[in-house]
């Protein structure tokens, strides 16, 4: 989880001047600032508690695989990234910060409604099987909330700070330095809480006709909080300082660029002389000004270009390693941690990182005479961020080792439980394998090749004395559970299982079977399985971790034990043996094994992420605002946030691309790509030369006053104060 600093928290707004705030104050602070620091707070909250789920609510509920739910989520962070730039434009050219607040937190609130409206299976499941009836329309409404949210959310970004800002008088600079703190510190505040918070609330079981994940009060805590946030800043509506909009300078560069390169195409003839920069051929039409201070913005720019990468892996902390987790063990003793929880690490590890390594990381490298400079802290973070991926290769690898292998096309898996007292041999024709089994054991899952046991009388088992043939129609790319007994007589039945992938969201998936000679009514964890007759199974039933009570009911008796503890991911069938006394007997027959691989090993390449983030954003930032001139600060943030952006869309275009079928090489295709891409960026920033923007802007000061004083022409500006790498 990334912060970003609006750049308007780094300058005094120039437009303020000559307005008086007269409205009630607090500890010398505008009481307005309050209402502003609630609302960012809630919203923080409603953003990142939605954004927190969404990877898991695309592939469980709308049943997308990972790579469409990878695609899609990158779809929308990247336009969450985008819009602040239309937001910034409407607000400064148009209908200024506080009405564009207004205007679009509405907008952001009605999409979090739609989207929580859009998980509410009881209203699309008609049939009551526990899924809509058309996924068209829980993905239709998903979207079209997701696509408000983008837009509300991005739009109001660079608004609600700069708003804030504004409610500061010139000589109150030291109360508004106080009041970006609080303000970054109900961000942080409000993601974090978030992401404890609301993925407990997904793991809730809800539901009118089907008990299922909770996804409309994860959704719906969010967009409560989000019409929080709005009532909250229309309450305090009255005390602000609302500042009209005078134009946005982002329009004047782009204005000044393009002139330039249309100028320079109409005089692209020998018989006009070269310039020194192409930006000069904007000479005719604006002052040497803007040119210069553009000159300054397009060379940290041009720094910009490889720094998507960055982000193209930074963010998959929401996507693939939420996914990565799904397939872990969440298990850390007193406490349980959800998939989607994981991302919290990024934060709390932020809050801890930082003043480490400024008070102590950065003085102990001064210390040993490194020069350590802004572009090397932005490379090392880089190299960190490859690092983490390589790291969550390895961590995937492992996972792999403890995936199940089911069949693929044209395979089809059979496992045969002898249930029976006397030892049993099953015969496959005509692939010809047979298996011995005695009384109460079972195999693992046998591959075979579907074609060759769909015959006439393929299967045969014999106890000695008696001989059954039978005729079982087995489906490929599916598991099937052959049962076996002599009980009365020779006996066997084809169970189908059902599954082809690890239980979803941690469960875990029991069923049973009655080796009762009477039936039975079994009870576990408060779901019923009413009249289990004997030699017969039930169907796979989803139960989450832990221990769970579990009774028989027949005519005659009741017995009640409890269960193994079961973890995250396992399927199991339930062998109903008999009581002794009131003591139950059952065998555990384990078909799926739980997840194995804790959690706690995805923190060595969170800590690593966070690590990069640290000495790559910051930095990044500080970098940023350090070039550029004071007034040209919102192009950069601008730049910035398309950097996210266009992250993000690689991400998109590498998941749908990607023909990679392991997902430990596609980490590893990211690291790599990011290690070439450093590289590039280290050549970069090798011959990148530092300006003070604060003594190239003293220095058209004094041009500017010497050809007043002696009515001379303005002359050509060229770069000072200039440093190396």
């Amino acid at each position: 989880m990334s912060v970003y600093v609006p750049s308007s928290w780094l300058l005094i707004n120039e437009k303020n001047k000559g307005h008086s705030n007269h409205g009630p104050s607090i500890f010398g602070y505008p009481l307005s600032i309050f209402f502003i620091v609630i609302n960012e707070f809630c919203e923080r909250f409603s953003y990142y508690g939605m954004r927190a789920v969404l990877v898991i609510y695309f592939k469980f509920f709308l049943s997308w695989d990972d790579n469409l739910s990878t695609a899609i989520y990158h779809t929308f962070v990247a336009l969450c990234y985008l819009t602040p730039i239309l937001g910034a434009l409407v607000a400064d050219s148009w209908l200024g910060k506080f009405k564009t607040i207004i205007s679009l937190s509405i907008v952001y609130t009605v999409g979090q409604a739609v989207l929580s409206i859009g998980s509410i299976n009881d209203l699309m499941d008609g049939d009551r099987d526990g899924t809509p009836d058309n996924l068209q329309i829980p993905v239709a409404l998903s979207m079209i909330g997701l696509v408000l949210i983008a837009f509300g959310t991005g739009g109001i970004k660079p608004c609600v700070a700069a708003f804030g800002g504004d409610q500061f008088e010139e000589h109150q600079e030291k109360q508004r330095s106080r009041f970006f703190s609080i303000f970054y510190l109900s961000i942080n505040a409000g993601s974090l809480l978030s992401t404890i918070i609301t993925p407990m609330l997904r793991g809730v079981e809800c539901g009118i006709h089907v008990k299922q994940k909770c996804y409309p009060l994860a959704f719906g805590v969010p967009a409560i909080l989000m019409a929080i946030a709005l009532l909250v800043f229309v309450v305090g509506s009255r005390m602000y300082k609302k500042v009209e909009p005078q134009g946005n300078i982002m329009v004047q560069v782009a204005s000044c660029i393009t002139f330039a390169i249309g100028n320079r195409f109409r005089h692209r003839s020998k018989q006009f002389p070269k310039r020194e920069h192409w930006l000069d051929w904007a000479r005719e039409k604006y002052d040497k000004r803007l040119i210069l201070q553009t000159k300054m913005v397009l060379k940290v720019l041009f720094l910009y270009i490889p720094l998507p990468m960055f982000w193209a892996l930074f963010d998959q902390q929401g996507s693939r390693w939420t996914l990565q987790a799904t397939t872990m063990d969440g298990d850390f003793g007193l406490v349980q941690i959800q998939p989607d929880q994981m991302q919290t690490v990024n934060p709390i590890l932020i809050v801890i990182m930082v003043p480490i390594v400024d008070a102590v990381v950065y003085p102990l490298i001064q210390k040993c005479h490194i020069n350590f400079t802004p572009l090397r802290k932005m490379t090392v973070g880089m190299l960190l961020a490859a690092l983490a991926f390589v790291v969550a290769a390895v961590v995937q690898v492992q996972i792999d080792r403890t995936l199940p292998i089911f069949p693929e096309a044209g395979t089809s898996q059979v496992r045969v439980i002898n249930l029976g007292n006397d030892k049993v041999t099953a015969n496959f024709y005509p692939d010809g394998r047979s298996v011995d089994l005695s009384s109460l054991t079972w195999t693992e899952y046998l591959n075979f090749e579907t074609a060759k046991l769909n015959s006439t009388n393929n299967v045969v088992i014999t106890n000695g004395s008696e001989t059954l043939n039978k005729a079982y129609p087995f489906d490929g790319k599916e598991r099937h559970t052959l049962i076996i007994t002599n009980r009365g007589r020779l006996q066997s039945q084809l169970l189908f299982d059902g599954i082809t992938e690890k239980p979803e969201q941690g469960d875990n998936k029991i069923r049973f079977i009655n080796n009762l000679d009477v039936p039975i009514n079994i009870s576990m964890g408060g779901t019923d399985f009413p009249y289990v007759s004997f030699f017969s199974a039930t169907n796979y039933t989803n139960f989450q971790r832990g221990k769970k009570s579990i009774t028989i009911h027949t005519d005659s008796y009741n017995c009640t034990t409890r269960s193994l503890p079961f973890g995250y991911g396992s399927a199991y069938t339930i062998i109903v043996e008999g009581c002794e006394g009131n003591e139950l007997k059952l065998r555990y027959v384990e078909d799926i094994q739980a997840n194995t691989v804790s959690m706690a090993w995805q923190i060595p390449q969170y800590f690593l992420m966070t690590c990069g983030e640290v000495v790559f954003s910051v930095t990044g930032l500080s970098f940023s605002y350090s070039q550029a001139p004071a007034n040209m600060k919102s192009v950069l943030q601008a730049g910035w946030l398309l950097t996210v952006a266009v992250g993000n869309i690689i991400v998109l275009i590498i998941a749908g691309a990607s023909k990679l079928e392991e997902q430990w090489t596609e980490y590893v295709l990211f690291a790599a790509l990011l290690l070439v891409v450093t590289v590039i960026f280290a050549i970069m920033a090798y011959f990148y030369t530092y300006v003070d923007p604060a003594e190239v802007e003293a220095q058209l000061v004094e041009e500017e006053n010497r050809k007043r004083e002696k009515g001379l022409p303005l002359p050509e500006y060229g770069s000072t104060a200039q440093t190396k790498m």
